[in-house]
């Protein structure tokens, strides 16, 4: 698959959902399944790059594959509740770059 932008993924992600998935689940059983998803990323990260070790159960999971499900699940509620990921990125950034111009480089906790 070539690469595609927010808004075509949510495009591919409601088609799958309603030929493959059937239909979309509750906003809340998808919210509680993100909060699954980044429960499973989150134990990748202390394993990997915490102070947490490896049980062999842990070794099926793959770091790409735990992030593109909660991508996945994210554009589901999206496509649920009406939201444009690509204007709200879009706007969020905006934000963000206004608000910490300088906060960042003025923070004596990230100077190398």
């Amino acid at each position: 698959m070539s690469e595609i932008t927010l808004r075509e993924s949510q495009i591919i992600v409601d088609e799958w959902v309603r030929t493959i998935g059937v239909r979309y689940f509750s906003e809340l059983t998808n919210t509680a399944v993100l909060m699954e998803e980044v429960g499973e990323l989150a134990r990748i990260m202390a394993r990997t790059y915490g102070d947490q070790s490896f049980k062999k159960s842990d070794e099926q999971y793959d770091l790409a594959d735990e992030m593109a499900d909660i991508l996945f699940v994210l554009i589901c509620l999206a496509n649920q509740t009406g939201v444009d990921l690509t204007a709200a990125f879009t706007k969020n950034m905006k934000k963000k770059t206004q608000r910490d111009k300088t906060r960042h480089a003025n923070n004596p906790k990230l100077k190398t």
